[in-house]
């Protein structure tokens, strides 16, 4: 009896003290393995550092270049924090580009060996720019070999290039055509009794990213658009593939329409690859058949590439890749403070004869766009500025590109888009039907709380906001009309916000000339009349230190008040990254798609589309 009131008096006395004591125990244990993790982030932070100050490998001769294709390869080489913060520490595109110039005349490299494993990252218009460097390394009489687990249709597209196509014995090549398959949250977000009010231009009925949240089926605009577009790639994709394997187009389609082509056997049959074997008969191949010692990576070969580091006269490359936002930012995007400064250093800078802007994004804010699109017109004013289109320059990334001295765009580039739109989200019914969440106003004027994305838009508010896009759109044509050289009348009959291929712009005047990187530089030369030249990238990469200030004065938490074009606003970071073609990957669909239109503040001048192939 005694003990059993003993251990009652002690359940109780825990009872009273336990809350208390866990969440104690709890924040110190919280703050130790944040404190840990610091750490260890810190080691690996001077890992990288001491890593990357040491001295560059030579080359042994012999070699095989290999270029892994499995993972992520942005547009330019990543920095140590970026490295760590993305979790890779590949080779940037233009680096890759650079590393295949370099090989084909260095004696030490014999061949060229890309690796697609079962995953292949490259859009098409990375995988043309790829492609076509592939086809001038060749010319150097040096083989070019592919292998891969599987081929999607991207991954064939470019090793199409290459003198012999390795695939897996029980891998497949995904030949079957292009097809478009978008994505829609209406029904989603009519049963969370979320409100969504799409404002456009009146004439705008191709600027369909909005209608997304609009509608639960394409537009007969977007339908027509979208055709256009994928025919348009798959018809320069098949011509060129019937090029450089021997088999025509029309048998090419065939193939395609009934997947002939797809398991291994038909494959090796009908000529789309030369040999099915594993990836470790790749080596013994390189030794045994091209007498190759040594495969090197990428990443270890292009350090050692000399540029001319002597040479006094330089081409500045700038890259604009990602989303377009305001002010300046961490990581991967477009933003216009750091876009608009590179651009003034460079065209200040006595030493860059020519500006190489490289563009790679759907657009984004317009405020931001037309901060970077005057900065172009201000460098072009001093010096040649040339833009190299990638996968994307679409919207704002067409509208900062659309005054530069000359438009360089790959025939598979999505480009154009030249439109705006608006989305006014209302979440007043989601939060007091799912959480009991209400609210209530008071007021200085009719419309001070017109925008609140609490309640409808007022009348007054929806007037004012139609009348805001239709007159960027009226800026928007004209500042094309004028950087391109067009009627303000041809450029609405175009724009509208209609999406086209490079191949398409180019008949439309929209683009000067069909190419890569290297043509825009070449190109650049030639308009700033210099020979010799050194190529250097900017924004010029900031010290790792300089990162980690500049990463703790951005980092602002979550959840941030802005007031860009529609005041009082509130955006959300998102969580996970929006893929190119408009598909959220991972997390719950419902918070993505409910986080993506809350950070949709002010005018937007962007594309989202998708490109089924694999």
């Amino acid at each position: 009896m005694d003990e059993k009131m003993t251990n009652n008096k002690q359940d109780k006395k825990f009872r009273g003290l336990s809350f208390g004591k866990i969440m104690l125990a709890s924040a110190v244990g919280t703050l130790i393995v944040m404190i840990l993790i610091g750490l260890f982030k810190l080691v690996v932070l001077l890992g990288i550092v001491g890593s990357s100050s040491s001295e560059t490998e030579p080359i042994a001769a012999e070699s095989f270049l290999k270029i892994d294709l499995t993972e992520s390869i942005p547009e330019r080489t990543p920095g140590d924090l970026e490295a760590i913060l993305s979790q890779t520490e590949g080779t940037g595109f233009s680096d890759i580009l650079r590393g295949l110039d370099a090989a084909a005349t260095d004696n030490k490299i014999k061949g060229i060996y890309l690796y697609l494993g079962s995953t292949y990252t490259l859009s098409w218009g990375k995988s043309e720019e790829l492609r076509e460097a592939l086809l001038a390394f060749r010319k150097s009489g040096k083989p070019v070999l592919a292998y891969a687990d599987g081929y999607s249709q991207q991954g064939y597209y470019l090793v199409s290039a290459a003198d012999s196509i390795y695939l897996n014995p029980s891998g497949l090549v995904e030949f079957r055509g292009i097809g478009a398959e978008a994505m829609f949250f209406k029904e989603m977000l009519d049963r969370l009794d979320v409100k969504i009010t799409l404002i456009r231009p009146k004439n705008n009925s191709f600027k369909s990213a909005g209608e997304t949240y609009t509608m639960n089926h394409m537009s007969d605009a977007n339908r027509e658009q979208i055709r256009q577009y994928i025919k348009s790639i798959w018809g320069h994709v098949t011509e060129k593939i019937s090029e450089t394997r021997n088999i025509s187009v029309e048998r090419l389609n065939v193939l395609a329409d009934s997947l002939s082509a797809c398991l291994p056997e038909d494959a090796l049959q009908n000529g789309l690859v030369d040999k099915l074997c594993f990836e470790s008969d790749i080596s013994t191949t390189i030794k045994e058949v091209y007498k190759g010692k040594k495969i090197v990576e990428i990443s270890k070969y292009h350090p050692t590439i000399k540029n001319n580091i002597n040479v006094k006269e330089r081409i500045a490359i700038i890259y604009a890749e990602g989303d377009v936002n305001i002010g300046t930012g961490t990581g991967t995007g477009v933003y216009s403070d750091k876009i608009a400064k590179a651009l003034n250093d460079a065209a200040n800078d006595d030493n860059i004869k020519a500006i190489v802007l490289r563009v790679n994004s759907p657009g984004g804010m317009v405020t931001a766009s037309e901060i970077m699109t005057h900065a172009v017109a201000n460098a072009r004013a001093k010096k040649p500025v040339i833009v190299s289109m990638s996968d994307v320059a679409a919207s704002a990334g067409y509208e900062i590109s659309c005054n530069a001295t000359c438009i360089v765009a790959e025939p598979t580039t999505i480009t154009g888009s030249i439109g705006v739109f608006a989305t006014l989200p209302e979440l007043g019914g989601t939060l007091r039907r799912y959480l009991g969440i209400t609210t209530d106003t008071a007021k200085t004027n009719t419309n001070s709380t017109a925008l609140s994305i609490m309640r409808p838009i007022s009348p007054r508010a929806l007037e004012l906001m139609q009348r805001n896009v239709e007159d960027f759109y009226t800026v928007f044509i004209g500042r094309v009309a004028k950087g391109r050289d067009l009627d303000v009348d041809f450029v609405d009959s175009i724009a509208r916000g209609r999406v086209w291929t490079g191949l398409d712009a180019l008949e439309l005047g929209l683009v000067d000339t069909l190419g890569g990187l290297e043509t825009a530089i070449a190109i650049a030369a030639r308009e700033a009349n210099i020979k010799t030249y050194r190529v250097v990238d900017y924004p010029v990469k900031e010290t790792l230190w300089e990162q980690i200030m500049n990463m703790r004065k951005n980092s602002s938490g979550t959840l941030a008040m802005t007031s860009e074009n529609i005041p009082t606003r509130p955006t959300i970071q998102p969580s996970t990254p929006l893929m190119g073609d408009g598909v959220w990957i991972g997390g719950n669909a419902v918070i993505e798609t409910l986080t993506r239109i809350c950070e949709t503040q002010g005018l937007q001048a962007r594309v989202e589309f998708i490109l089924i192939t694999e």
